[in-house]
């Protein structure tokens, strides 16, 4: 997607599918992933709903701004700390995961932050400058922000101190915030998806990407209360306590207890794959190939 997201849609995948006997068509097109994998396969179905027909989005990057982790990019004025006319409180950037007796791992269970927003981006700026330090945030950057005259992306909040730049904001919220998006566009977009689109999140994404998941399944199906909106959404918790990043759905163990992402992140295409085949072969137009693909 972003500044490429056409010569990806129109060549490579067009040219992909000659090589390798694809369709060629939207009805047998999907998209799965996880973190910006994740984001990707949500804005696929949003911004080129045409051509996919099912999309499995895992833990994705934030696919609203009104929670840019846990930045509000529409309301707050800085990036690095809670409005507030009294105090500065840090926003958090990142927490440890769950870890429990019964699936140990090498992290705390209690979700503690392990570093702030603002950390992360005097980091980055160390690296790099003009979002060249290769690092998340700067990532965002470039895909979300238009170019500045200097033919870098124009920052959507000074790194050094926060300060959000709100023209910017507007700018990210008309091209890229998906959530805003299909709520702009819902009366086109709305029989599209249903059926289509899957969101799963851990309860307690590592890096917050929980919060803009949960304020876009809200937007959504607040569009209209009465009618489901076909929109799976699933936000993962086990033991009274939010899975962290990589969580892409449930999965059980022969006891019955549900399986840490370590061991089901490693299984997206098996628990995917299957689904996406299904949905294909039940929505393909009359008289399309829905043998030859299934082995």
């Amino acid at each position: 997607m972003g500044p490429y997201g056409s010569a990806i849609m129109r060549e490579l995948i067009p040219a992909v599918e000659s090589k390798f006997r694809g369709i060629g068509a939207g009805w047998a097109r999907g998209a799965m992933g996880g973190s910006t994998g994740g984001w990707e396969s949500f804005a696929m179905p949003v911004l080129f709903p045409d051509d996919f027909n099912a999309a499995f989005a895992a833990c994705p990057d934030p696919v609203t701004f009104s929670k840019y982790t846990t930045i509000d990019i529409y309301r707050q004025s800085n990036a690095y700390y809670y409005d507030s006319a009294f105090k500065r409180t840090h926003l958090p950037g990142y927490r440890d995961g769950y870890s429990g007796t019964t699936w140990p791992g090498s992290v705390t269970p209690y979700g503690e932050v392990v570093a702030t927003v603002e950390e992360q981006n005097h980091r980055e700026l160390v690296l790099g400058e003009h979002s060249r330090s290769c690092g998340q945030w700067d990532v965002w950057e470039a895909v979300f922000s238009p170019a500045c005259p200097d033919g870098f992306p124009c920052r959507i909040y000074d790194k050094l101190t926060g300060q959000i730049n709100h023209t910017v904001a507007e700018y990210w919220r008309d091209h890229f915030d998906l959530a805003h998006i299909v709520r702009r566009d819902w009366a086109t977009l709305g029989p599209k998806l249903n059926g289509s689109l899957h969101v799963f999140v851990g309860g307690s994404d590592s890096f917050y990407l929980s919060n803009a998941v949960m304020d876009a399944q809200d937007l959504v199906e607040g569009i209209d209360p009465s009618r489901p909106t076909g929109i799976e959404w699933v936000i993962g918790n086990h033991h009274g306590r939010g899975f962290q990043h990589c969580f892409r759905g449930y999965e059980y163990d022969s006891e019955g207890n549900p399986l840490p992402n370590s061991i089901t992140r490693l299984t997206y295409a098996q628990a995917f794959l299957p689904r996406m085949a299904a949905r294909f072969a039940a929505t393909a137009p009359e008289g399309a190939d829905v043998t030859s693909w299934r082995y």
